[in-house]
């Protein structure tokens, strides 16, 4: 998976869920509301419009922490997937 704006940009490739442990862990997770990954982004606003023009499911809108904004997604592969902001300051 690719972004169509940086072909030749970050590729992040998650493991196949074969082994019998995989799926109840990912579904406990998911159960739970935890993201499997984070990737950091540098306005949260901008990049939360943008997926969301893209069709993008959030589990989680922007929520400001203080230190930090996270929301949460779902990558239509059963995971949930955290985007986040440093807040100035933190």
């Amino acid at each position: 998976m690719v972004s169509p704006e940086a072909p030749d940009g970050t590729e992040p490739v998650l493991e196949p869920d074969e082994h019998p442990a995989a799926r109840p862990f990912r579904s406990a997770l998911v159960e739970d509301g935890i993201p499997f990954t984070s990737f950091a982004v540098r306005d949260m606003a901008a990049e939360y419009e943008r997926l969301e023009l893209l069709n993008v499911r959030f589990t989680q809108p922007p929520v400001d922490y203080g230190t930090v904004i996270t929301a949460v997604f779902d990558d239509t592969c059963g995971n949930l997937i955290q985007i986040a902001q440093e807040t100035p300051g933190s």
